[in-house]
């Protein structure tokens, strides 16, 4: 009898590797994807760029990358894969959310929002955009994971809520994101030179949004103690290394909480006057949080803040020698226009 192709032995193994990881709590991957999106210009790259060790300058994210990095268990055994995947332009590239996150890929994916504090007034649309986005298209490959796996889509429900503990008074209160979701604020050094007031309002909207969907929050800055601080965190999703229980809730510190540690009744209520609470009508928690963070910060007029569409018109990804052979195509296009519509006017005359 003939023997087995390498293609053959390959697919078995790729078979048996399935059939073990089907079984227990979940599939043993040696491989985690960790997604940072955020703010445009926010710092992304450079937690990239501390957590995998490499000394070089950041660069401005061109709509999706990707790198990894790999990490020993042991003497003599495989080295984990941590997938970075890293969206830029803000929120002006949504549509690509939906690349990196797959129903392959689900289970061991995590998301990284990271927040400008120093520009408070773009940090609410920032966020509501971004996690608007990815929840959307996270729910929907879950769903479409669930027709082909239901055990394993159980298995990331459940997987949810275990951050919070069954006795929390909170848990009827909040709504998890479906997969591990950190929330960074960056720029602490900025930030702390803010006025009290603000900074009070900034630190109590953040903790209430990331108590809320059972994420972690914490601001770093330039500062070396806090990008370590930041890279154990990220290690822990990329690597799966014990996660830190330190926290600090102090608004004249960088703020660090793990997901599960925070409760609203420490939060309190949003930092509005009594006599004004009955004057925001709210259809929810969330909903109340985003009036009073608004009414202090409010988002710049839609003309400021409108996403640019077309990456050739981004000042980000200018290049004078292409951008004016653009202007040149543009303009010999246009007078090709007006010269075609005379064409037909004057067949239409003829006629």
């Amino acid at each position: 009898m003939p023997s087995e192709t390498l293609w053959e032995i390959a697919k078995a193994e790729v078979e048996k590797r399935g059939r073990n990881g089907s079984e227990g709590d979940g599939v043993e991957i040696g491989e985690k994807s960790v997604f940072f999106i955020g703010s445009k210009n926010g710092g992304k790259t450079t937690i990239i760029l501390r957590c995998l060790d490499r000394d070089e300058p950041p660069k401005p994210t061109l709509a999706l990358e990707y790198t990894y990095g790999r990490r020993a268990k042991g003497h003599n055994t495989p080295k984990d894969i941590a997938h970075f995947w890293e969206l830029g332009g803000g929120t002006s590239l949504l549509d690509l959310i939906s690349i990196p996150i797959t129903s392959d890929t689900l289970r061991t994916f995590s998301i990284v929002l990271v927040l400008d504090l120093s520009k408070p007034n773009d940090l609410w649309p920032t966020m509501e955009n971004l996690l608007q986005a990815t929840r959307s298209h996270v729910d929907k490959v879950m769903m479409k994971l669930g027709k082909t796996n239901s055990k394993a889509a159980s298995e990331m429900r459940q997987k949810m809520w275990s951050n919070m503990q069954k006795d929390h008074p909170d848990r009827e209160l909040i709504d998890p994101f479906p997969i591990p979701l950190v929330i960074i604020g960056s720029k602490y050094d900025i930030f702390q030179d803010f006025d009290s007031e603000k900074r009070k309002v900034i630190c109590k909207t953040l903790r209430f949004v990331a108590h809320y969907y059972g994420a972690s929050l914490m601001f770093t800055s330039k500062s070396e103690a806090l990008l370590l601080k930041i890279r154990g965190v990220i290690n822990q999703l990329a690597f799966g290394i014990d996660k830190s229980k330190s926290i600090c809730v102090d608004q004249n510190k960088p703020l660090f909480i793990t997901a599960g540690l925070d409760s609203l009744s420490q939060i309190g209520s949003p930092p509005v006057p009594d006599n004004d609470i009955g004057k925001l009508h709210a259809h929810s928690p969330m909903e109340l949080w985003k009036k009073v963070y608004e009414k202090l910060f409010p988002p710049k007029s839609i003309n400021t803040l409108k996403d640019i569409k077309d990456p050739a018109r981004d000042p980000q990804y200018a290049e004078s020698e292409v951008d004016e052979m653009r202007i040149q195509k543009d303009q010999e296009l246009e007078q090709y226009k007006r010269s075609s519509s005379k064409t037909w006017k004057q067949i239409e005359l003829d006629s």
